[in-house]
C-alpha cells in the first residue's frame, strides 16, 4: 500500500508575548492553502499536531495549551499604509477546528520582527539602529496594529532587558499600539464598542445567578465580572481554576449567556461551540498574592486583580487582545473594571494576573455621551525560537 511522503514548508516558530505560535509567509504556503478553506485548516491542524483526543498535541509543533497552539499567516499588505497583512488562526487542541474570529495581542508583537526579518518591509523604512515603525493590517479583526520594533546594526534585535511577566528570560522590549480597537463590525454585536448599550449590565445566567458585567468589543469581546460574585478573591492560580469542572462549566455557561447577550450567537449552542471568542474575565480590588513564579506580588503595585480564561481553562498570565480590553474598560467611568481599579479617567492601569503585572494604556473620549478609544497600548517581547522548514504528510490536507 503507497503511502504520500512528508512535504516541507518554511516556517518560523517564534514566541510573541507570553503565547508561542507556527508563523507562515502566506507565499510560502501550498497553493491550495494561500486561501481560506478547509484545506488551510487541515493544513494548519496538522502542524500543530490537532485534534488530538490525548490533548498533548505530541505529533505537532503545538504545546498542549491555547497559548502555544496558535498559527500565524503574513504577507505584504493589500492595505494603503500598511506593510503586512497579519492574519492570525487559534487552532483547537482536541477538535477539528480553527477559528479565526479574533486576534492574538501576545503574537501581534512578533508579527513586526519577523516581517522585517523575512523582507516584507520596505528597507528604506528600517533604520540601522532604532525604531522601526511596523504597519500591521490584522485581518481578523480589520484593524490597525503600530508595532515599533528595535533595530540594531540593520537587523531586529530580540535580546535585551526588558522583562514581562510570564515570560522566563528577558529580551528586547517591541512596544504595541492598537489602534481603534472597539469593535465596528457589522452585524449583530458589531458596530458598538457596548453592545448591550450599557457600561454595565445584569447578565443572568441559569444556574449561576445574576451577576454584574461589563460586556466590552474591544481588543477581543470580552465578559468582565465580579470575582467576588462567582466565589474568588482574584488572587488565584492555574490549578485553583483549570482543577475544578465544577468551577470551568460555570465559567463557559457564563461566557457562552455573554455572548448570546452581546449579539455574537444567536444560540448558546453556538457559543458553546466556539470558545475563542468571547473571553470571560474576573477582576477584583488589589489584594497581595504569590504569582505562579514565587513572585511576590503586593497590593500597592496593581490598580486592579485581573484573571481571564481562555480556550475553557484559567489562562497563566494574560492575553494581549484581553488586556487591550482590560485598559479600554479601566479609562471609562461607569464600567465594571474601572469601579473595582478606583474610578477616575486612568490613563493607564497595572493589573495583576497569575504570573505578575502587566500595564495597559487607553485614550478614551466621550462625545455627546458616548465612549470611543483611539489607541490602547502596551510593551511586549518577541524572539525567534527556530526557524527551516515544518513537515506533514503530502495527504493531510
Amino acid at each position: 500500500m503507497p503511502h504520500a511522503p512528508q512535504i516541507r514548508i518554511p516556517a518560523t516558530y517564534m514566541r510573541g508575548g507570553t503565547s508561542k505560535g507556527v508563523f507562515f509567509r502566506l507565499e510560502d504556503l501550498p497553493e491550495r492553502a494561500r486561501v481560506p478553506g478547509q484545506a488551510r485548516d487541515n493544513l494548519l491542524m496538522r502542524v500543530i499536531g490537532s485534534p488530538d483526543p490525548y490533548a498533548k498535541q505530541i505529533d505537532g509543533m503545538g504545546g498542549a495549551t491555547s497559548s502555544t497552539s496558535k498559527t500565524v499567516i503574513v504577507s505584504r499588505s493589500s492595505q494603503p499604509d500598511h506593510d503586512v497583512d497579519y492574519l492570525f488562526g487559534q487552532v483547537s487542541i482536541d477538535s477539528a477546528f480553527v477559528d479565526w474570529s479574533g486576534n492574538c495581542g501576545n503574537l501581534s508583537s512578533a508579527v513586526g520582527p519577523f516581517a522585517i526579518a523575512s523582507g516584507m518591509v520596505d528597507a528604506s523604512r528600517v533604520p540601522h539602529n532604532g525604531l522601526a515603525t511596523v504597519r500591521i493590517w490584522q485581518a481578523n479583526i480589520r484593524k490597525t496594529i503600530i508595532a515599533h520594533v528595535p533595530i540594531t546594526d540593520g537587523e531586529v534585535q530580540e535580546t535585551g532587558d526588558f522583562e514581562l511577566d510570564g515570560v522566563t528570560y528577558p529580551a528586547a522590549e517591541v512596544q504595541i499600539e492598537f489602534v481603534d480597537p472597539a469593535d465596528e463590525g457589522e452585524g449583530e454585536g458589531g458596530g458598538s464598542m457596548f453592545p448591550t448599550g450599557n457600561l454595565m449590565d445584569d447578565l443572568e445566567v441559569p444556574d449561576v445567578g445574576t451577576l454584574k458585567a461589563t460586556m466590552i468589543n474591544a481588543g477581543i469581546p470580552t465578559i468582565f465580572v465580579s470575582a467576588e460574585e462567582i466565589g474568588y478573591s482574584g488572587t488565584e492560580l492555574q490549578e485553583a481554576v483549570n482543577g475544578d469542572t465544577a468551577a470551568l462549566a460555570r465559567l463557559e455557561k457564563i461566557r457562552a449567556y455573554g455572548a448570546v447577550r452581546m449579539g455574537l450567537f444567536r444560540h448558546i449552542d453556538e457559543a458553546l461551540k466556539r470558545q475563542h471568542t468571547p473571553k470571560v474575565a474576573f477582576v477584583a480590588p488589589p489584594a497581595d498574592y504569590v504569582s505562579s513564579s514565587g513572585k511576590q506580588v503586593q497590593a500597592a503595585e496593581v490598580d486592579l486583580l485581573v484573571r481571564a480564561m481562555s480556550m475553557g481553562k484559567l489562562h497563566h498570565a494574560m492575553m494581549g487582545t484581553a488586556a487591550v480590553a482590560i485598559g479600554t474598560a479601566a479609562a471609562i467611568p461607569g464600567t465594571l473594571v474601572n469601579q473595582v481599579a478606583g474610578g477616575g479617567l486612568p490613563a493607564s492601569v497595572r493589573f495583576g494576573h497569575p504570573s505578575g503585572t502587566l500595564r495597559v494604556g487607553a485614550q478614551a473620549i466621550e462625545q455627546d455621551g458616548v465612549w470611543t478609544v483611539t489607541k490602547a497600548s502596551m510593551s511586549r517581547s518577541a524572539r525567534v525560537l527556530m526557524e527551516g522548514w515544518v513537515r506533514i504528510p503530502g495527504d493531510a490536507f
